[in-house]
């Protein structure tokens, strides 16, 4: 396991993604929720819709909470503006948590730039458009990578395009099902990547509970990534892979135990010891 016991503090991210269904209020109640459990950023999404929905998939019709629309219109009930960010910017300042965002598409990376918000993010779907990424790695900010949905090779290449732009970057593993079971977390290759890249790797969890989180902690996670949700059953298609109140709330709890319960490792009979073995120990 990880030494632990000089590890450096966890960043932990909220990852509101789409989950606040296009509400600008609901996008600040799920910041203020991450604030009030130490969360250290936020993170949304952002993306150019004519470009990221196949042609045939824009006219498909979906049951949604606005009615029986077509896809591209659902999408656009959900997606936030540079406006609505832009609010949201100085909302985080206001509470004290860095924002950020991931992009799918190159516009939508122009268009956040004026933000300038200290972070990037590239989603597990996004990790083999060789294009996006040498957009995002030219822009030299701290960037993310989700490594679901791909192989070690899509990896590999990922990272060569941030290396060769100088871009910092932290290996997020994913395994990107929604919610995710247990048993196919495979957390271990945490330590597999930071082996092979000899990087910071992180671990963005799809699962509906807490305890892989602190595990994926022990394997070598110092970057944190959940979904966070205001209510499970809400209509959306992550809100069931993320933590309501109570899940995010046990998780910054655990986590801030673990550095107090670590200690340093070496041996000690401590005073409160001896009294208690004076009174145990007939010999």
């Amino acid at each position: 396991m990880e030494n632990s016991t000089k590890r450096k503090k966890t960043f932990l991210i909220a990852e509101a993604g789409i989950n606040h269904n296009g509400s600008l209020s609901q996008a600040k109640e799920l910041m203020s929720l991450a604030k009030k459990y130490n969360f250290d950023a936020v993170k949304f999404q952002k993306r150019d819709l004519d470009v990221c929905i196949p042609e045939e998939q824009k006219k498909m019709l979906r049951e949604t909470p606005w009615g029986n629309i077509t896809y591209l219109n659902y999408k656009k009930k959900i997606e936030l503006s540079y406006n609505q960010y832009k609010v949201l910017k100085n909302f985080s300042k206001k509470i004290g948590i860095e924002l950020f965002v991931s992009c799918w598409d190159v516009e939508s990376l122009k268009l956040m730039k004026p933000l300038k918000l200290k972070f990037n993010k590239i989603a597990s779907a996004m990790i083999t458009n060789k294009k996006f990424l040498a957009a995002v790695a030219k822009e030299r900010k701290k960037t993310f990578i989700s490594t679901g949905m791909c192989n070690m090779s899509d990896i590999e290449k990922a990272v060569k395009i941030f290396k060769k732009y100088k871009c910092k970057f932290v290996l997020m593993h994913s395994v990107s099902i929604y919610p995710c079971d247990e048993k196919i977390l495979n957390l271990n290759l945490i330590k597999t990547l930071k082996k092979k890249f000899k990087c910071e790797v992180g671990y963005s969890g799809h699962e509906s509970t807490v305890s892989p989180t602190i595990t994926a902690y022990f394997l070598g996670a110092d970057y944190l990534e959940r979904h966070i949700t205001l209510d499970r059953a809400s209509w959306g298609t992550d809100q069931s892979a993320s933590l309501e109140e109570e899940g995010i709330k046990h998780l910054s709890s655990l986590l801030k135990k673990i550095p107090l319960t670590l200690g340093d490792g070496k041996k000690r009979f401590l005073p409160e010891e001896k009294k208690v073995g004076k009174k145990m120990r007939y010999w």
